[in-house]
């Protein structure tokens, strides 16, 4: 799970985006990555890392 966390929040090449990170204005939207929601492309794993080691008895992340 670990490794899952930092690849997909730090790594990700599919969260790239040339718009900026800022909320969409207009409608109520979606999830879908191919209409509303996007990924932030200066995300940081650390939060998520965190909460992993706090939220699991050692060694089982």
């Amino acid at each position: 799970l670990r490794v899952f966390l930092y690849r997909f929040f730090q790594i990700s090449q599919f969260k790239r985006s040339a718009l900026p990170n800022a909320p969409k204005v207009g409608s109520g939207g979606s999830l879908s990555p191919r209409g509303d929601w996007r990924a932030p492309s200066d995300s940081e794993a650390t939060a998520w890392l965190e909460e992993l080691e706090t939220n699991t008895p050692d060694g089982e992340n």
